[in-house]
């Protein structure tokens, strides 16, 4: 059974690094939530590390410069991975091919700039999907429609056989009060309809090596059971997590916040309720970051 926790520096002691979700955790997908910021703060005055793990379909310097217009400020951290990196480099290894159809929004064009940890990346080409032999998917067209709107695209891509690679498996977000579709729900209904994707973000084993290695660069070996991995994503963050036999920490007051009704804290008989639903057991819950 998870055990609730008011604040982080009750466990915080135990571990050396974070690994920290940013939506839902730190931002609410227009400001930073300051609590969350000044856990963070005073967890690296501490002399803890902090890597930012999201499935952000965005390079690291997007990220960053998205940070700084939440008012999320540089001293809350210490490095960050994102999805994006990591799909990044499935693309520049030519793992969907070379000419690409690309799904999702025009100011993702970041995502085709070239990566540095590579050293012979492939030529990609965006092209019509009738052209195309992948398909790269940042995320819907738009956030705010039913991805069953992408249907037909998706069903002739299928007869096609295209490998979809996706950049964000979150199937949707909190921007704000608004709840937004994101690339995990477009990947999903495409493996549904028999279509393959491919997957790289959280809970999937890629990006959490992406993060290990931006934790190795800023702090040496640090062993896993030495890593708390933080976030709201009980699917995403937490069940990634587990699957890498890393500590975890609950944020019930974002994506779940009804389904735990957290006001404050998530209360204890509909947290279990929910995580036996969710067949998920995190190691440590709270409603908020702080």
């Amino acid at each position: 059974m998870t055990q609730i926790i008011d604040n982080l520096f009750e466990v915080s002691d135990n571990y050396a690094a974070l690994f920290v979700d940013l939506w839902g955790c730190v931002h609410d997908g227009v400001k930073a939530l300051p609590d969350a910021v000044t856990a963070l703060q005073a967890y690296r005055k501490g002399g803890g590390k902090v890597i930012l793990v999201t499935n952000s379909p965005r390079p690291r310097d997007g990220v960053e410069q998205q940070l700084v217009h939440f008012g999320v400020p540089e001293d809350a951290w210490d490095d960050i991975a994102t999805s994006g990196d990591s799909a990044r480099t499935a693309m520049f290894r030519g793992t969907v091919g070379t000419k690409v159809w690309h799904l999702g929004h025009p100011s993702d064009k970041d995502f085709y700039n070239k990566i540095d940890i590579l050293e012979e990346p492939v030529e990609i080409t965006r092209v019509d999907l009738e052209d195309a032999e992948g398909i790269v998917c940042t995320g819907p067209f738009d956030t705010m429609a039913e991805p069953s709107v992408l249907r037909p695209q998706l069903l002739l891509a299928k007869q096609k056989g295209l490998k979809l690679l996706c950049a964000n498996p979150d199937i949707v977000v909190d921007r704000g009060d608004v709840r937004e579709w994101c690339a995990g729900a477009v990947a999903a209904l495409y493996t549904e309809m028999g279509g393959e994707s491919l997957y790289f973000g959280k809970p999937h084993p890629p990006i959490y090596d992406l993060a290990r290695r931006r934790l190795f660069a800023v702090a040496g070996d640090i062993a896993d059971s030495d890593i708390l991995a933080i976030g709201d994503g009980i699917q995403t963050d937490v069940r990634g997590a587990m699957g890498e036999d890393i500590d975890s920490l609950f944020i019930s007051g974002g994506l779940a916040a009804e389904e735990t009704k957290t006001k404050g804290q998530p209360d204890p008989d509909a947290l279990s309720r929910y995580l036996e639903k969710e067949m998920s057991s995190p190691t440590y819950t709270i409603g908020h970051l702080r």
